[in-house]
């Protein structure tokens, strides 16, 4: 029997750390209003050289690096996400690309604060299925380009980051035990960001506009303009107070584990009073939860792998610990998974040094295949199938700054 178990993980967070203090000289708050509300002092602002896939870039590396391998041994890559950079490609091609992973497949993955759980569950089926041997999960998240400032009941929840893990197919029993996924599409409506593409154009739709998409009538009462977030908050709290509780008792029921034997667990960290809610419902005491939102705020599908890398750096996490995940968020969804941790491996700092490396020959790599696309294209010439598009997006690197252009490559405007 194959079992999949998590033997690397790392985090990424943007430089600027934002605080409540900061907010508040714009917004009308406090940081003790934010703190009494949520638990959060402080959050993670992407610049504007960060992107989703810059910092998601930074976390696989480092994922990669605890797990000692190399980019070329992953089957597949799976980046959970509500603000990729582009509609297409997909993140996880950029993270792929950028890595010089030749043998993985990669996809996007859109199911909110939910997304982590979403992926690390389709990871282990396929690692379990025999479809690959390692697989990188990462969760990633720049929350903060998608909130609007002048509302202090989101503004200040947010934040920005990403966090991966790296699952391994073995015969020893443990890892990625059992997940559930769920979903209530009827809660859509609770919390949302709505894009453009809801909008035809006016050449398809007729002169009169009568095929055209419109607007919720909410959206138009409120001026929520497309791209921002709109969030109504008591009734996401509740909901996450009910699911955290209901979603941990039926994965340890699934597993075969009885409350008192969860060593830790590891939330969607979207506000300390629904972890203190919960604690009380499950009878479980908060001492067993593990939280870092006072330092992050709501990273939405990075929130748990970043807690993951925090709780073993603080040895909260600890091998043969039996660990249960739960996320929660818009669409509606939420997600369970338990896990039995295993034993961290040592460090080669050669292989991360290499990673380090192989890093730079992807990225030559990446150049010449688009040097070598343009020169096909001049020498054997091509179909005019539409007007000339775009050029295809600069693939970021780990520090948040493009990758370097070939040679008459022409500039690309990044998101």
């Amino acid at each position: 029997m194959r079992y999949a178990h998590i033997v690397g993980w790392g985090k990424s967070a943007p430089e600027r750390v934002v605080t409540n203090d900061e907010i508040a000289a714009f917004v009308d708050t406090s940081d003790t209003w934010i703190r009494e509300r949520s638990g959060i002092g402080q959050r993670h602002m992407a610049g504007a050289k960060d992107s989703c896939a810059s910092i998601s870039i930074a976390a696989a590396l480092e994922a990669l690096d605890v797990a000692n391998i190399s980019p070329s041994q992953l089957g597949l890559i799976i980046v959970a996400t509500s603000t990729p950079d582009y509609a297409f490609p997909s993140t996880a091609c950029l993270v792929q690309d950028a890595l010089g992973a030749d043998s993985a497949g990669a996809f996007d993955l859109s199911a909110a604060c939910s997304g982590f759980i979403y992926g690390l569950s389709m990871a282990s089926d396929a690692i379990k299925a025999g479809s690959c041997e390692y697989a990188l999960v990462i969760g990633a998240d720049v929350m903060t380009r998608l909130v609007n400032w002048a509302d202090r009941s989101t503004c200040v929840l947010f934040g920005d980051g990403a966090g991966a893990v790296v699952l391994q197919s073995s015969d020893q029993p443990g890892g990625v035990l059992s997940t559930i996924l769920r979903a209530d599409g009827s809660g859509g409506d609770m919390l949302y960001v709505r894009t453009n593409f809801r909008e035809m154009p006016a050449n398809v739709a007729g002169q009169d506009g009568a095929a055209a998409a419109t607007a919720p009538a909410i959206e138009e009462a409120k001026g929520i303009a497309p791209g921002h977030m709109y969030m109504n908050g008591r009734e996401v709290f509740r909901f996450g107070v009910r699911i955290l509780a209901g979603a941990t008792r039926e994965i340890i029921a699934r597993t075969g584990w009885e409350i008192d034997q969860i060593d830790l667990l590891i939330p969607h960290q979207a506000n300390i009073r629904i972890l203190e809610s919960a604690s009380k419902s499950l009878s479980l005491p908060m001492e067993r939860f593990y939280h870092n939102i006072e330092h992050y705020g709501n990273t939405s599908a990075a929130s748990i792998p970043i807690a993951i890398c925090d709780a073993v750096t603080s040895g909260r996490l600890r091998p043969n610990h039996k660990v249960v995940m739960v996320g929660f968020g818009g669409g509606l969804t939420w997600a369970s998974a338990a896990v039995e941790w295993g034993t961290p491996r040592a460090l080669n700092r050669a292989n991360r040094t290499m990673n380090r490396v192989r890093l730079g020959l992807a990225n030559v790599r990446s150049r010449a295949r688009r040097v070598l696309r343009r020169v096909e294209d001049r020498v054997f010439g091509s179909i005019e199938l539409s007007p000339a598009a775009p050029p295809a997006p600069a693939m970021p690197a780990p520090n948040g700054k493009s990758a370097p252009l070939a040679e008459g490559e022409p500039e690309t405007r990044r998101q």
